[in-house]
C-alpha cells in the first residue's frame, strides 16, 4: 500500500506540474488564434434589466465562473486568464449585451454558492456547467440551455470492472458540494459512500492519491480531466443523466434572461458556438453534439 501511495503521489506531482493548484491537470488552454472574434453589438439598451443598467454604469460585466474545469472554465494561475467553452459562452453574451468581452471581470464561484452570488448581486450572470432544474428555477433564472451534458464516472486508468454507479456500492466516490451529480448519487445510489468538496480539482486530487474510487460529475468535466492526464485517468460507462447547461441570472431579471436567450440562439446560428466548441471542449476529444433548443419559459 505504501508503494502504491508513493506512486500515486508521484503521478499527482507530474499531473499538476506547472499548475500551482493541487488536483488540477496542467493548464494548456485553447489556442487564441483559433477562438472566434465576437462583434460587440451597438446601440443596445435594456432599461428593464436592473443588472444591465448596473453593468452599463460600471462599464463592464461581472461574470461568475469555474476555474478548475479543463476546457470548460479554467484559470491560469500564472496569468489569471480564464479559458474554456463556458468562458467563450460568457464572452459571446457580453458582446451581444454591448460590452467588449475583453472587459469582463470573471469571479470564481463554487457550485454551492452560485444562487447566493446571483441573489446578492455579486455577479451579473453565471456560466459554469450550471444544470437547469426545477429547484434552482425557484431561486434564480436560466437562459438557455446552451449545451446538453450527462453525468459520468472518472476512475484511475488501471481500474477494471467499475463502470456504472451501482458498481461503487460501499466505495468512496467524490463530487462537488451542492452539485446536481452529488445530490443524484445520494438519492439514487444510497449505498455509495459519497464525499463532497468545494471543487472537482480536490476530488481529482483524492482520486490520484487513492483516497476515493471515482469522481462523478458531468461527462464534459470528466473528459477534460482525462484528456489532460490520459495515462492516469479515464472516463468509464455511459452517461446516466441529462444535464442541460444554462446561464444563471437573478430570478427577477426576465429582461436579461430573454436577451441572453436571443444571444445564445444568434451565436449558434452564425457559427460562433461551433467554432468556440472546437477550440475548447472539442480538444478533449468530445465531438460536438447539436445545441439543445432554447427553453423560453415565461416570466414568473
Amino acid at each position: 500500500m505504501a508503494t502504491r501511495r508513493a506512486l500515486a503521489a508521484l503521478l499527482l506531482a507530474l499531473a499538476v506540474a506547472g499548475c500551482g493548484k493541487s488536483g488540477s491537470p496542467p493548464v494548456k488552454g485553447p489556442k487564441a488564434e483559433l477562438l472566434p472574434h465576437y462583434t460587440v453589438a451597438k446601440d443596445i439598451s435594456l432599461p428593464g434589466s436592473p443588472v444591465w443598467r448596473r453593468a452599463k454604469n460600471r462599464g463592464h460585466l461581472i461574470v461568475g465562473a469555474k476555474e478548475d474545469q479543463p476546457y470548460l472554465g479554467e484559470k491560469d494561475p500564472a496569468t489569471g486568464v480564464y479559458t474554456g467553452f463556458d468562458i467563450e459562452i460568457a464572452k459571446m453574451m457580453s458582446a451581444s449585451l454591448g460590452f467588449d468581452p475583453k472587459t469582463i471581470e470573471f469571479k470564481t464561484i463554487a457550485s454551492a454558492n452560485r444562487e447566493t452570488a446571483l441573489q446578492n448581486g455579486q455577479i451579473d450572470y453565471y456560466v459554469g456547467t450550471y444544470t437547469i432544474n426545477a429547484n434552482r428555477k425557484k431561486l434564480v433564472g436560466f437562459a438557455g440551455p446552451y449545451y446538453m451534458a450527462g453525468q459520468g464516472l472518472l476512475v484511475r486508468k488501471d481500474e477494471n470492472g467499475l463502470t456504472a454507479p451501482q458498481d461503487f456500492d460501499g466505495k468512496r466516490v467524490c463530487s462537488a458540494a451542492g452539485s446536481t451529480p452529488y445530490q443524484r448519487m445520494q438519492k439514487d445510489y444510497p449505498k455509495v459512500d459519497m464525499v463532497a468538496y468545494d471543487t472537482y480539482s480536490v476530488c481529482v486530487d483524492n482520486l490520484l492519491t487513492f483516497q476515493v474510487a471515482a469522481v462523478t460529475t458531468d461527462d464534459t468535466i470528466l473528459s477534460g480531466y482525462a484528456a489532460k492526464v490520459p495515462d492516469e485517468l479515464k472516463v468509464v460507462g455511459k452517461p446516466f443523466s441529462k444535464e442541460p447547461y444554462g446561464i444563471g441570472v437573478p430570478k427577477s431579471d426576465n429582461t436579461l434572461r430573454f436577451a441572453l436567450d436571443d444571444a445564445i440562439e444568434a451565436h449558434e446560428k452564425n457559427g460562433d458556438w461551433k467554432k468556440a466548441y472546437a477550440a475548447t471542449l472539442g480538444l478533449s476529444g468530445r465531438p460536438a453534439a447539436p445545441a439543445p433548443p432554447i427553453d423560453r419559459y415565461p416570466a414568473s
